[in-house]
């Protein structure tokens, strides 16, 4: 049951070129500080990256598009990062945007292993191409088909060392889904405890979704856009 591991090398290991990665965080909060810095200092490449996201210059998943290590970014927000918007002019990126409900529910039903589901979100608009249309109560829905990854990389506040995960507030947005949906999900936590400390009725991912757990260090927790009244 013991599912911890030295450190986020030690954590991403068997990560290889060319694989899904589910990236956990909502915009710069909550996200895998750790494990996007070692993967960063291997020769990875030609990922595909689901996150919420493409972080920013120089912070977040925008060091992977730093060093061209990202192929394909799914994502429902990417107005941040200069390079982001570079390679995608360039042709040097694919990007598929998703309404971010959209996202997170195709997320939890990866995780819930519900196939496809229907929402309304996005009919009339280029979101739609290609894809089936139903009507429901007079309503047209579009089919959209579950997300899941090879890995699922994700934050949390603290967990155990059986991998129950605990979030703080934003931090639990797209977090807890992607975690579900991964086929190896590894936690980088801020507080590490003995199994059996924390509140059960406070867990928001049980281990059972968890493969490998370390304690973070060096957490930055920049702001994305400050605003001042």
């Amino acid at each position: 049951m013991n599912k911890v591991v030295k450190n986020a090398q030690e954590a991403i290991a068997g990560i290889k070129s060319g694989m899904t990665l589910m990236v956990g965080g909502f915009g710069l909060c909550g996200i895998p500080e750790n494990c996007i810095k070692a993967i960063t200092e291997t020769d990875l490449s030609a990922l595909t990256c689901i996150s919420n996201n493409a972080g920013v210059d120089n912070f977040g998943l925008g060091l992977l598009l730093q060093k061209k290590q990202i192929r394909k970014m799914i994502s429902s927000y990417v107005g941040e990062n200069a390079e982001f918007e570079r390679q995608l002019l360039q042709g040097e990126l694919e990007v598929e945007l998703i309404p971010q409900g959209t996202l997170a529910e195709r997320c939890r039903a990866g995780g819930a292993g519900i196939p496809a589901f229907y929402v309304p979100a996005g009919y009339g608009t280029e979101v739609a191409a290609g894809k089936e249309v139903r009507d429901f109560n007079g309503k047209p829905h579009l089919l959209e088909y579950a997300l899941t990854a090879d890995f699922a990389i994700v934050k949390a506040w603290k967990g155990d060392t059986h991998g129950n995960l605990i979030y703080k507030e934003t931090a639990g947005n797209f977090n807890h889904p992607m975690a579900t949906a991964g086929r190896i999900t590894i936690a980088e936590v801020e507080e590490l405890v003995p199994a059996g400390q924390l509140n059960p009725m406070q867990i928001h991912t049980p281990g059972v979704y968890i493969k490998r757990i370390f304690q973070g260090t060096h957490y930055e927790k920049r702001i994305e856009q400050l605003t001042e009244s």
